[in-house]
């Protein structure tokens, strides 16, 4: 006889639903997390914190409203990092509340502590002071413990001047000038935000672009935006050293550049939080990234036990990591369930936000897939002079044979909302047409969509037209 029905290692978006999903059915269920961390790394260090630090440069620096109002619009003249903290220790003081009245309100047991196997179905959690353990065993096992910045051998972090992404919601100060290493999403959207603060950023990338699985027209959009609140990038570059020097850092890059700045915030990918777990212990097994494979039902190669979210990679989101977390427990219990969709939104919060769904066009070309193109501008739109976004745009790529939406791609303000629009659209299979003949709300960003939907359907039938 076990303890629970279920034990989850992580509070993360994927270990709470597994553990209300499994409390649903009815089971025995308990979460175990460190005392600091209920909610895991999306709400304490990751999406959330991010998200609102980059609501309250947003709010705070009135850079959404400078199209009206002049570029030296301000809502604060001197912003702080206390400005910029106090809204992320309220947010996130909100959403543990939240997720620890969720899962005491599905009589889930929470264990304090950071866990460790002992064996395939023992886990003992050790509490903060020495001694301080409990051990529990589990018919089944979910593993959700996210992970953490990599952190590079050669790189001396002190999270003053060399910092990881965690690192920046600890800051001191707002610094004058940075170099992000990494132009990833978390460091693209970090080097934006503090752009819009006012902070000289430089971005160093060894690859030659950024965000190649975006459509290059929207990321060529970005970085123009980008330069022009004075970011520079340097792409095919790689960082030889960084050294702290008296009055900042001074980066040195492998074709003899030198970055001088104030910080350096590196955004090298994320490491599977595994190694604290004893792996070995339950007959399972992480790759050098600390990642742990899993198959379609995320089971791992010990049939009891499963893994969701982050640790198990691609794609590493949190909304994904919720549906993974609920289907999980199912097909741990048995209760029928189905795949998630293919068809998944992809947000990236820079300033401006990208957002997109279904295909590019170079996936289209490449497969041989006629389509066509339907472009809506925010400047366009009433509603794109109301919100000051004069630079937003929708993309629709649209199937010639039969009308169907192939590709939605979104640049500008409610970027990541307006998405599920078409994402909803697609998966429907609906077409072009619908667009073109239903009524949107007026004045609205939404709009964007019938302009886009014309503009497609108009050429397509010019196509037509001329015999083609």
């Amino acid at each position: 006889m076990y303890d629970y029905d279920l034990l989850v290692i992580g509070s993360g978006p994927g270990g709470q639903k597994a553990a209300i999903a499994a409390a649903k059915l009815g089971k025995r269920v308990s979460i175990a997390e460190r005392r600091d961390m209920m909610g895991g790394v999306c709400v304490n260090t990751g999406t959330i914190p991010s998200k609102t630090f980059r609501e309250a440069v947003l709010y705070l620096t009135g850079f959404a409203q400078r199209d009206i109002y002049g570029a030296s619009y301000r809502v604060k003249s001197e912003i702080t990092i206390a400005d910029l903290l106090a809204r992320i220790r309220h947010v996130i003081g909100r959403e543990v509340e939240v997720i620890r009245n969720q899962l005491l309100r599905n009589h889930v047991d929470i264990l304090g502590g950071t866990a460790r196997f002992e064996d395939p179905h023992t886990v003992v959690v050790g509490g903060s002071t020495r001694g301080e353990h409990v051990t529990v065993s589990s018919e089944k096992i979910v593993i959700a413990t996210g992970t953490r910045p990599a952190r590079p051998d050669e790189v001396e972090f002190d999270d003053d001047h060399i910092v990881d992404s965690d690192a920046v919601l600890r800051l001191q100060r707002i610094p004058s000038s940075l170099v992000v290493v990494g132009a990833g999403v978390i460091g693209i959207e970090y080097a934006s935000m503090f752009a819009a603060l006012g902070t000289k950023v430089t971005v160093v990338e060894k690859r030659p672009q950024m965000l190649e699985f975006c459509d290059p027209e929207v990321v060529e959009s970005l970085k123009f935006h980008l330069r022009d609140h004075a970011v520079t990038f340097r792409f095919g570059e790689k960082v030889a050293k960084v050294e702290v020097a008296e009055r900042g850092t001074v980066t040195s890059l492998a074709s003899g550049k030198k970055i001088p700045a104030d910080m350096v915030m590196y955004s090298a990918g994320r490491q599977g939080v595994t190694e604290e777990l004893y792996l070995d212990k339950a007959g399972l097994s992480a790759d050098a990234r600390g990642r742990i494979a899993v198959d379609d039902d995320y089971r791992t190669e010990v049939g009891h036990i499963y893994a969701v979210g982050d640790v198990i990679g691609f794609p590493a989101l949190a909304a994904t990591a919720m549906d993974q977390g609920r289907l999980a427990a199912y097909h741990a219990f048995g209760e029928p369930a189905q795949q998630l969709r293919a068809l998944q939104p992809i947000g990236i919060y820079t300033v401006p936000e990208i957002s997109y769904c279904g295909k590019t066009e170079a996936e289209l070309t490449e497969s041989a897939v006629p389509y066509e193109v339907g472009m809506s501008r925010y400047r366009e739109l009433a509603r794109g002079a109301i919100v000051g976004d004069p630079y937003g745009m929708l993309k629709l790529l649209v199937s010639t044979e039969d009308r169907t939406l192939l590709g939605v791609h979104l640049f500008g303000s409610g970027a990541t909302d307006l998405v599920h629009i078409g994402q909803t659209l697609m998966a429907c299979g609906g077409t072009v047409d619908y667009l073109v003949d239903t009524v949107l709300n007026y004045p609205t960003l939404s709009e964007a969509y019938k302009v886009a939907a014309l503009d497609a359907t108009n050429k397509i039938r010019a196509v037509q037209t001329f015999g083609g």
